[in-house]
């Protein structure tokens, strides 16, 4: 059996993504491991599973990558409980909805853009 465990996701410093993550969507700060010359290896994701975000502070080159890994397109999509509520904690940290909150057959939804403009599907469904 094979399962998707993280995702990489490139961010400008270690701090500021695990204070955006953690803050705006609710996620558990998983692991924050030194990995030397500054690096670390740093895990945000819920703690009851599914596949953890992996952040990762852009090398020298990569810096134009940072929120355009999936250039215009959605490349993430967040399930949550409560949809107001989360926008809610998830504009307070900085989050920028895209659009108003739609209704679609799978639930309600929005698309926000992180701290670094990644777009990400926010889902309460149905």
């Amino acid at each position: 059996m094979a399962r998707v465990a993280l995702v990489n996701v490139l961010v400008r410093d270690y701090d500021e993504a695990i204070a955006f993550y953690t803050g705006a969507f609710g996620l558990d700060l998983l692991e924050d491991s030194p990995q030397g010359a500054g690096r670390r290896w740093v895990v945000v994701g819920s703690p009851d599973g599914g596949a953890g975000l992996r952040l990762a502070v852009a090398k020298p080159g990569q810096e134009a990558l940072v929120g355009r890994q999936n250039g215009d397109s959605v490349g993430f999509f967040l399930h949550v409980d409560d949809l107001d509520a989360t926008l809610a904690q998830a504009l307070a940290h900085g989050a920028v909805p895209t659009e108003e909150i739609r209704e679609e057959p799978h639930g309600r939804v929005i698309i926000v853009e992180d701290l670094y403009g990644n777009r990400w599907d926010v889902i309460q469904p149905a």
